[in-house]
């Protein structure tokens, strides 16, 4: 268990702030609805990319409430369906994730095979929400790294069951090298870690808004 540290809460929630995101804090996951529910409106169409976090914190019975417009793409009874959900959630209000790492200087550290989380990160919807425990708060990108290859990706490999080293053996096949690893890894076809994306500073401020919950969660 990763031991909490609210002066490094805050420092990255200070960070983030420098960089044009907003930044809140929730001692619990339980707080994290009622937040959400205010920087929402009803009606507005929402959308979310893969996430544990987001269901450990209820929020899929939120988006299924009623009271927005959601783009489920679980509900896809086809590629082609998931993919036309995937391009109409470039025109949502709101965008929900989570982020693989957050580093203290403010850096968001993503991650993605697919790429339509990564991609809606980056532009499109209105605003991006974040929510995030603070186990996914790191030192600098070569921790967010170390991170993403020694346990968001192995966790996140064998709960979909890839076929990948990383969920066979609980840590990437490039661990042990420098900083240049970064992007290394298998060919596995089943690979989810393709594109890399860290967001620094902001043009648009506070479309990215990181909800952080005093709580381990996700991966």
């Amino acid at each position: 268990m990763i031991q909490k540290d609210i002066k490094i809460i805050e420092k990255t929630m200070e960070a983030l702030r420098k960089n044009n995101m907003a930044a809140y804090y929730v001692e619990t996951k339980e707080e994290v609805l009622p937040l959400v529910e205010s920087l929402l409106k009803e009606g507005e169409t929402i959308s979310h990319g893969g996430s544990e976090t987001l269901k450990e914190c209820g929020l899929i019975g939120l988006f299924n409430s009623g009271r927005y417009n959601y783009l489920d793409r679980s509900k896809a009874q086809s590629p082609e369906e998931a993919e036309e959900i995937y391009r109409q959630t470039y025109r949502a209000d709101t965008f929900f994730a989570s982020s693989n790492a957050v580093t203290e200087g403010g850096l968001l550290f993503n991650v993605d095979g697919n790429s339509n989380r990564v991609s809606a990160i980056l532009y499109g919807p209105k605003q991006v929400i974040f929510v995030c425990g603070y186990n996914k708060i790191v030192k600098d990108l070569d921790e967010a790294v170390t991170r993403l290859k020694s346990v968001a990706s192995p966790k996140n490999t064998k709960r979909l069951n890839c076929n990948t080293y990383c969920a066979r053996e609980g840590e990437c096949l490039a661990m042990g090298r420098d900083a240049t690893y970064m992007c290394d890894g298998c060919k596995s076809p089943d690979r989810i870690c393709c594109n890399y994306v860290i967001s620094a500073w902001q043009r648009h401020k506070d479309r990215m808004k990181i909800i952080f919950v005093g709580e381990e969660l996700g991966y």
